[in-house]
């Protein structure tokens, strides 16, 4: 990677951070609710950090969309438990599987 990729790299990095922070200050992290994940009646499975898959994600701070580099903490058959970085935070929420999209896709 040459100077100038390496410019562009951080120059992307940093906006990628700089939307998501500006996201947050929009409204509140968005996640599914018990009802919607069915906890009474679906399993969900807790995965320890070696078996952690980072993806990227589409989560909802009040009305924003925004898409985050993320890790599945947790999962069922239809959602995806993430955790992200914002803002010095670790933040973490439940999201449909199809707005979960493997990192190496990205």
């Amino acid at each position: 990677m040459g100077a100038g990729e390496r410019v562009k790299y951080a120059h992307d990095v940093r906006a990628y951070r700089d939307g998501v922070v500006a996201a947050s200050r929009r409204g509140p992290l968005q996640s599914l609710t018990d009802r919607e994940l069915d906890v009474k009646r679906v399993p969900v499975t807790a995965y320890p950090r070696e078996a952690q898959r980072r993806v990227w994600a589409w989560v909802r701070f009040g009305p924003e969309a925004v898409r985050v580099d993320a890790r599945v903490v947790r999962a069922t058959p239809e959602a995806a438990g993430i955790e992200f970085r914002a803002a010095g935070q670790t933040l973490r929420c439940w999201v449909w599987a199809n707005a979960v999209q493997p990192y190496d896709a990205g």
